[in-house]
C-alpha cells in the first residue's frame, strides 16, 4: 500500500473540519475511529474516549448558540508529520470565521494536533489535541 502524503493528509483534515462546520455526522463518522480519543476544552481536562460525547454536538443543531450559516474554516501553517505507513499527526492553527449571537462576524482560534491511522486499509482519525491560545 502506498504512504499517504502530506497534501492527502491536509486533505483529510479540511474534511473533517468541515464536516464539524456543516454538522454532517455521517462523514465525520466515515473518518473517525469508533474509539477516539481526545483532549479538547469542552472535557475540562479530561481523556474523552469514543463517539457519544461528539455526537451530543452534532445533535444540537443550529440554535441561539450556535448560528444557521455554516463558519469558514481555515487551517493557519499546518504541518504534517508522516509516522512511517501507516500514521501521520498534523499540527495546525484553525482559525474559524462565523457570526456571533447578534449576528456580526468574529474569528475563533485554537490549536490543533490530529493523529490518523491507517486501518484496514482506510484513514481514520483515531486522537486529537485543542487548546485554546492564551
Amino acid at each position: 500500500m502506498a504512504t499517504a502524503t502530506a497534501d492527502q493528509f491536509i486533505a483529510l483534515t479540511r474534511k473533517l473540519l468541515d464536516s464539524i462546520a456543516a454538522g454532517d455526522w455521517k462523514t465525520y463518522t466515515s473518518l473517525v475511529a469508533h474509539d477516539i480519543t481526545c483532549f479538547e476544552p469542552e472535557a475540562r481536562g479530561h481523556l474523552v474516549d469514543g463517539l457519544p460525547f461528539h455526537e451530543f454536538y452534532f445533535k444540537l443543531g443550529a440554535s441561539a448558540t450556535k448560528p444557521a450559516c455554516v463558519p469558514m474554516t481555515t487551517l493557519a501553517s499546518p504541518r504534517v508529520r508522516l509516522l512511517g505507513d501507516d500514521a501521520a499527526v498534523v499540527a495546525y492553527m484553525r482559525m474559524v470565521q462565523k457570526l456571533d449571537d447578534a449576528g456580526r462576524p468574529i474569528t475563533t482560534l485554537c490549536e490543533e494536533t490530529r493523529v490518523w491511522q491507517r486501518i484496514e486499509g482506510e484513514w481514520k482519525h483515531v486522537h486529537f489535541h485543542r487548546s485554546l491560545p492564551g
